[in-house]
């Protein structure tokens, strides 16, 4: 009679797998919770204590660490002293093992854990016997998702798994331990000595298959965080087509701008790059507002809000083609009128919450590169004024808006501020000062009383020059330049203001 062992936390279609295996003929044994949860469903099992002659022992935690498990999933059928071996020792094989693991990344990323709570969620023997029953999988079929329940008993039935199942299914579960190993090195990290790993791993939950990449012709997938971990990954569809790869970093873009944000703001994204940005007493006003930045690029952008999405903002979003729009809430007074643009992806997303893995990660061929954010943003104070004129006060509300928001576009980056909205953005140009005549360009008029934001210092004053052509009254810049003290020479000649903030903002 061929045996299963089953010993799992997430209980979803436990029974009626239990149940599709007791068909099959199986002798089914199982652990804990799992037994009960088995045999309250009436399916005949038994505890695995009859398969290692050992009671389970302190508080569970040593109950499958014993040859009468592990030697049933590690034995080869097709090496004969391995079969010797079991039978001299009255063990039996296991040929199907059901396991996932207990709760840690759960447990860990409720509010109040205690570091001794988190501990007992570190499972050991799941990982072992998954690892064994894994390696051992030409022999054993090894399950861990409920997903695979059906599938599995229906392979069972027809006489498999096949080769590429079974090496399907082990890899599942490689990656099931693998994960949960990152997910504890993460959390053990935590609180420990500033710096980087010698070793680290990366743990995330599918979210969903994207129809394609950032072309059609790359595969892509969305993968989250943990289970809840807000942000993108814990963002909720509320109506449009299916999200796609750019929709995604789009709207991470937007969202991540209007977050740095205390008042109510809005961001009109393409390409991740703002093309408008405006910070108002509400969002209907601050969109439009940020429209009026560049109503060109906005056709077919990203929209984000930092204030629930009201019908009233709705109403001026859907006169445009735009692709999708993200708020941390979206009222029910605005569905009808989103619906108005039936495929307008809508999304609801709660900033993201503190989590195992909050670095800024990016590939590369053959490696990826770990950063931390860059959550920096104005200190007034830090600030250092180097002109003969300080920024009046209506500047230096302009100037620390302007500072925040050019950490959002890609270098070189420069925004031209006025009024509390973007009026003119220069993005990923590769000198400064095409980036500037760029942001001059699109201001047009509105440059004129308008401050200017340089992610980086200026490293010649042809650029500062340019926005004091278009009638820029007063600069930020990190300095740091061979030729500071001529681009300090030039405000001064043009009686402007200029702060440095020692800070850059490289965003590649």
């Amino acid at each position: 009679m061929p045996r299963a062992l089953l010993s799992v936390s997430d209980k979803t279609g436990l029974s009626g797998f239990a149940r599709g295996l007791h068909r099959l003929g199986y002798e089914i044994f199982a652990t804990g919770s799992t037994l009960t949860g088995i045999v309250d469903a009436a399916v005949d099992a038994r505890p695995v204590s009859d398969l290692t002659g050992f009671p389970e022992m302190m508080d569970g935690r040593i109950k499958t660490l014993h040859p009468g498990v592990h030697a049933g999933l590690l034995a080869r059928r097709d090496r004969p002293e391995h079969m010797d071996a079991l039978r001299e020792h009255g063990l039996n094989e296991i040929d199907v093992l059901c396991c996932n693991l207990y709760p840690f990344v759960e447990t860990v990323t409720r509010e109040g854990v205690t570091f001794e709570e988190a501990v007992e969620q570190i499972d050991i023997g799941g990982p072992a016997m998954i690892r064994a029953a894994a390696k051992n999988h030409e022999s054993v079929v090894v399950v861990v998702r409920p997903e695979r329940y059906a599938e599995t008993l229906s392979a069972l039935h027809s006489g498999g798994p096949d080769k590429d199942m079974r090496r399907r299914l082990a890899a599942e579960a490689y990656a099931h331990t693998a994960a949960y190993d990152a997910w504890i090195a993460a959390y053990m990290r935590r609180g420990a000595e500033a710096g980087f790993p010698q070793e680290v791993t990366f743990a995330g939950r599918l979210a969903q298959p994207l129809k394609y990449g950032e072309n059609e012709h790359q595969r892509a997938a969305f993968y989250r965080f943990g289970p809840d971990p807000g942000g993108l990954g814990g963002a909720h569809q509320v109506q449009g087509n299916e999200l796609g790869f750019n929709n995604i970093q789009d709207a991470a873009a937007a969202f991540q701008l209007v977050s740095d944000f205390d008042r109510p703001a809005a961001a009109i994204v393409k390409h991740m790059n703002p093309c408008g940005l405006a910070i108002a007493d509400d969002i209907a006003q601050a969109y439009v507002r940020a429209y009026e930045c560049d109503p060109t690029s906005a056709f077919g952008s990203i929209v984000a809000v930092n204030r629930p999405l009201d019908r009233s903002t709705a109403e001026q979003i859907v006169q445009i083609v735009t692709h999708l729009v993200i708020a941390p809430e979206v009222l029910d007074e605005t569905l009808e009128v989103l619906a108005r643009r039936k495929g307008m992806i809508v999304l609801a997303a709660q900033p993201p919450r503190s989590g195992l893995f909050d670095y800024d990660v990016r590939s590369v061929p053959g490696g990826f590169l770990v950063q931390d954010w860059d959550r920096a943003g104005f200190d007034r104070k830090a600030a250092r004024v180097v002109t003969k004129r300080a920024p009046t006060e209506v500047e230096w509300e302009q100037l620390g808006l302007a500072w925040v928001a050019v950490k959002h576009v890609k270098s070189n980056a420069i925004v031209l501020f006025r009024d509390c909205a973007a009026v003119g953005v220069g993005a990923g140009q590769m000198s400064r000062v095409e980036a500037v005549q760029i942001a001059v360009r699109r201001a047009a008029h509105r440059a004129k009383g308008s401050v200017m934001a340089s992610d980086a210092f200026f490293p010649f004053p042809d650029g500062l020059e340019e926005g004091i052509r278009a009638g820029v009254t007063a600069a930020i810049q990190p300095g740091g330049s061979m030729k500071d003290a001529e681009v300090i020479a030039v405000a001064d000649n043009a009686g402007i203001a200029m702060v440095m903030t020692g800070q850059r903002h490289f965003k590649h």
